[in-house]
């Protein structure tokens, strides 16, 4: 059974995923079938929920099990998981609404302190995930020792890159494209030996 804590959080997400503009205390707590006071009970704050909506949601969105499948070659591991960085919730056929409204939502001199918030939280996981994916490779001695965060820098900044590309009109074979481009960077992460800065 779901725990009262679960349940808000499943609901937030829900409404997060519907396109809520926001997050408010009393929308999510009533579709959660809660009071307000319990939900701040779990929830002390509107950033608390948002933070752990937006966890919660990232989370879902890219699992880890492939990363640890040793019967696929490292490299196509690491390249398939970061390719789910593209594309959430396998929304292929979507991937050009979903970056466009992540670009309206974020940058900008008139961003909400809010959507600020919710862009570190999501910069943060983004960094964890990608980090804990290397942590693996190495420990199973696929990926030689090195700076894990200029490596996940890397692979982050074309990630990023690549996700610009998808909120802006785009050439016929741009998955293709896309594809080659970060097989190039998980390559180049593999086989560039980390040098002294």
């Amino acid at each position: 059974m779901e725990s009262t804590r679960d349940r808000i959080l499943t609901s937030a997400t829900e409404m997060m995923r519907n396109g809520a503009e926001r997050l408010s205390v009393r929308a999510v707590a009533a579709h959660a079938g809660v009071g307000a006071s319990t939900l701040r009970h779990y929830f002390p704050t509107q950033r608390d929920l948002i933070n752990a909506a937006l966890t919660a949601t990232y989370d879902a969105a890219m699992p880890d099990e492939r990363i640890r499948d040793t019967s696929v070659p490292p490299r196509e591991r690491l390249r398939e998981c970061l390719w789910r960085l593209l594309e959430p919730f396998d929304a292929t056929e979507k991937a050009f609404e979903v970056w466009q409204s992540l670009f309206r939502t974020f940058p900008g001199a008139d961003t909400t302190p809010d959507a600020r918030a919710g862009y570190e939280v999501i910069v943060a996981q983004a960094e964890r995930r990608v980090g804990a994916w290397l942590a693996i490779l190495e420990a199973e001695g696929a990926l030689a020792p090195g700076d894990t965060a200029r490596r996940t820098h890397l692979l982050l900044t074309v990630v990023d890159g690549l996700s610009i590309e998808r909120a802006f009109p785009h050439r016929a074979d741009y998955l293709e494209q896309q594809a080659a481009t970060l097989a190039f960077a998980v390559d180049a992460v593999f086989d560039v030996a980390d040098s002294p800065r």
